[in-house]
């Protein structure tokens, strides 16, 4: 089940600096990113929001767990993109590197990954991600 964002937030959670609206609630709705760094910014939000079935839905199926269980104990505070390699619409392949920030009972974590991603059938999935800090 997703949770609703609160309609005062003006930002997309993704810290891209622009509205939800224009920003990451297009993709989610459409299911389709132009690039891997879309795709990745979106699924950022989709796990703000806990929305299982977006991230699912824009998972490899080859990859793609059964079930996905978020948990509510954490709050995801903010994203940063590190790097980023292809994703393009031009390209097949591409990588983003990112650091996410959350808290769980009020300590703080980072999540840092280099997540890879695919085209199937014209559209953005997410392939698999390598973790590189505890």
């Amino acid at each position: 089940m997703a949770l609703v964002m609160d309609p005062d937030t003006q930002r997309c959670p993704c810290n891209s600096g622009a509205s939800f609206k224009s920003c990451c609630e297009p993709v989610i709705a459409n299911r389709s990113a132009e690039t891997a760094e879309a795709l990745m910014r979106s699924r950022y939000v989709a796990f703000v929001r806990h929305d299982t079935d977006y991230l699912l839905a824009t998972w490899h199926p080859a990859r793609r767990p059964k079930a996905l269980d978020l948990g509510t104990e954490q709050r995801w505070l903010g994203l940063r993109i590190k790097r980023i390699e292809g994703g393009t619409p031009w390209d097949s392949e591409g990588v983003v590197e990112f650091v996410a920030r959350y808290k769980i009972q009020g300590r703080g974590y980072r999540l840092h990954e280099v997540s890879r991603f695919v085209r199937i059938n014209g559209s953005w999935v997410y392939l698999d991600g390598e973790l590189l800090e505890k």
